[in-house]
């Protein structure tokens, strides 16, 4: 049935290239602000200043046209009618992420999109780098501030993905969990922190709490860029890009040339094609401990990636398990206490079937064993999350509650990481490699330690990289109910 006026509704493909026109005219309007301002010492004008906002992008439903019929989507699904509003940044990298929400909810509820400028207006640094020519200009960063918008904390916040937002009556209803402000202080610590371009930042991400998983991935990357028809380009921190010819010559003095060590959590992303936030692999190596783990997912959700795994090791706390062998958790003891205020210890975080299943096969898929011997080496259970690594000290204050949780294993991140998916709505999974047992006397000393990680690293990799294969087959199943609330904001 043809609906009313459709003719005359924006499309999500114009209300995309709406959002893009408006964003490119505003940053370029704020750049040759500035250039005036360095050159002349001139401020914009309160007009010119206005042209500094954001995009805004509303989604409207009527209520007079309901789905036809139920579907099973977990997202992009306006439960009740009125008006959805975000502001937007970045509209030409988001473009296959807005367009999927978009042409979701205009084909299923006939919805109609608007696009204008905000009244959010763009901090200059999120635009503009240019440190060195202020310093040469004689400008301070305190000066730009009283002519130029700034990051204001007040503006950044995770209030609806917290659940904390106050519905006002005649109001619009947020469209999305973070607006352009927030999405844009991410972006700026994602460079911070991991050493690359926000961009290359892939879909599908796993994270890693070692080194030597990241010299693996940097072997697979090369064989597959060797691959016809494969990925097409390895990124290194310092943005140095590997392309398929230079996986056959002039590879290590590329990889010899990332300056890895200077970033705080390195990032490496095996991508294919020319679009941004492709659907490649990113691997990140966070480092230890629950802190680092809620800091690099805090900045990675606003790219919305359709997963995030923890590949990393832990200690086994049962007799039976040997080291080298793996924990696919499906729950976790959350002792990490950053998430305590937002995601209390007592709300359940739950295991989500379709990555479970997925880890599962591809560790049944890797390592070639199937049931009984398959249970042996991969054992499911509960994950102690620690925020102490040296827990092992107060041992007689943990025995009971690692007794009465039944807990197998212990580490100090895939709670945090789990967690952080559940409050951020990002399918999540842990896949744990046992390093040590230090409930029976086999602690991780160097030696002991060189041979295991010599022998577990490169399968334990491959098992997290075919559970990600796997997942993109099954990828319409994957974002599930589970992760959403009574009162969701449309967009995934």
């Amino acid at each position: 049935m043809a609906r009313p006026n459709s003719a005359k509704r924006l499309s999500p493909s114009a209300a995309v290239n709406r959002l893009e026109e408006l964003y490119v005219k505003a940053t370029s309007e704020l750049a040759k602000a500035l250039d005036r301002y360095l050159e002349t010492r001139s401020p914009p004008s309160a007009e010119v200043r206005a042209s500094f906002r954001y995009p805004l992008l509303r989604v409207t439903h009527s209520g007079t046209e309901q789905p036809a019929a139920a579907f099973g989507r977990a997202w992009a699904k306006l439960q009740r009618p009125g008006a959805y509003e975000t502001t937007i940044t970045h509209p030409a990298a988001f473009r296959s992420y807005l367009l999927e929400q978009l042409e979701a909810l205009v084909s299923d509820y006939g919805a109609t999109l608007d696009v204008s400028v905000s009244k959010q207006e763009i901090p200059y640094p999120y635009v503009l780098e240019r440190a060195a020519e202020l310093a040469k200009a004689g400008v301070t960063t305190g000066e730009l501030a009283r002519h130029f918008p700034i990051p204001q904390l007040a503006e950044v916040g995770d209030e609806i993905a917290d659940g904390e937002w106050r519905f006002v009556d005649g109001e619009p209803r947020p469209l999305a969990l973070f607006d352009a402000a927030r999405s844009d202080f991410s972006l700026r610590r994602l460079v911070h922190y991991t050493g690359s371009d926000w961009r290359h930042v892939q879909r599908w991400i796993l994270l890693t709490n070692y080194q030597r998983y990241i010299d693996q991935f940097i072997r697979y990357g090369l064989a597959e860029l060797q691959k016809p028809g494969s990925f097409d380009r390895l990124v290194l921190p310092g943005n140095v890009v590997i392309t398929r010819a230079d996986a056959k010559a002039g590879a290590d003095r590329l990889i010899a040339s990332s300056q890895w060590h200077k970033f705080q959590m390195p990032a490496y992303h095996l991508a294919h094609g020319d679009g941004h936030l492709g659907d490649g692999v990113t691997l990140i190596n966070i480092g230890v401990g629950p802190s680092n783990a809620k800091n690099i997912t805090d900045h990675l959700a606003v790219l919305r990636p359709n997963c995030w795994l923890m590949v990393g090791h832990c200690g086994g706390l049962r007799e039976s398990q040997s080291i080298g062998d793996y924990v696919l958790a499906h729950a976790y003891l959350r002792q990490d206490r950053i998430l305590d205020s937002l995601v209390p210890p007592d709300i359940p975080i739950p295991a989500l079937a379709e990555v479970q299943v997925a880890l599962q096969d591809a560790a049944a898929a890797v390592t070639g064993a199937r049931g009984e011997a398959l249970r042996h080496r991969l054992r499911t259970g509960t994950v102690v999350t620690n925020d102490d690594r040296n827990w092992e000290l107060r041992f007689a204050q943990e025995r009971k509650r690692i007794n009465l949780s039944r807990a197998i294993a212990v580490d100090m991140e895939s709670g945090t990481i789990a967690a952080q998916g559940f409050r951020l709505r990002v399918p999540y999974g842990t896949l744990l490699c046992v390093s040590d047992k230090p409930l029976h006397g086999e602690i991780k000393l160097p030696g002991a330690a060189n041979a295991f990680y010599e022998t577990a690293v490169a399968q334990h990799l491959e098992i997290g990289l075919a559970a990600l294969e796997l997942l993109k087959q099954r990828r319409d199943t994957l974002h599930s109910r589970k992760l959403r609330s009574f009162d969701e904001p449309p967009f995934r």
